[in-house]
């Protein structure tokens, strides 16, 4: 199966356990990997054939202006799961880092995969 990339999106969300950080908005940086199949785009040379990267990073920026979290874990369950929906993604690996969250780390996230990844035909 191919995929659709979005590396290092950086968004601005509410996001923290910390009753600081619910007071303002910080900076995550997202990586995706989307599965589909690219062959019926490629060959008609068509965007309405693929995963629209740009439609999915302003969805993306729309949902994280939106919502508030308290984990960076529940942002990426969310975040996956609308995506998986109104995108109808079969499978995706999504990464979310909070850089500056722990002072001797560049950044500390999460990392998950969700739906089936089609085979190869």
């Amino acid at each position: 199966m191919d995929c659709v990339l979005i590396e290092s999106l950086e968004i601005e969300t509410v996001i923290g356990v910390y009753d600081w950080e619910r007071s303002l908005r910080q900076r995550l940086v997202l990586d995706l990997e989307l599965a589909t199949d690219i062959r019926p785009a490629a060959a008609a040379d068509d965007l309405a054939l693929t995963l629209d990267y740009a439609a999915i990073s302003q969805r993306i920026a729309r949902f994280a202006e939106a919502h508030d979290f308290a984990l960076v874990e529940t942002f990426a369950e969310r975040l996956a799961a609308l995506l998986k929906t109104e995108f109808a993604i079969p499978w995706l690996r999504l990464t979310v880092r909070k850089p500056g969250a722990v002072a001797t780390a560049a950044a500390v996230g999460v990392r998950i995969e969700r739906g089936t990844r089609p085979e190869a035909p």
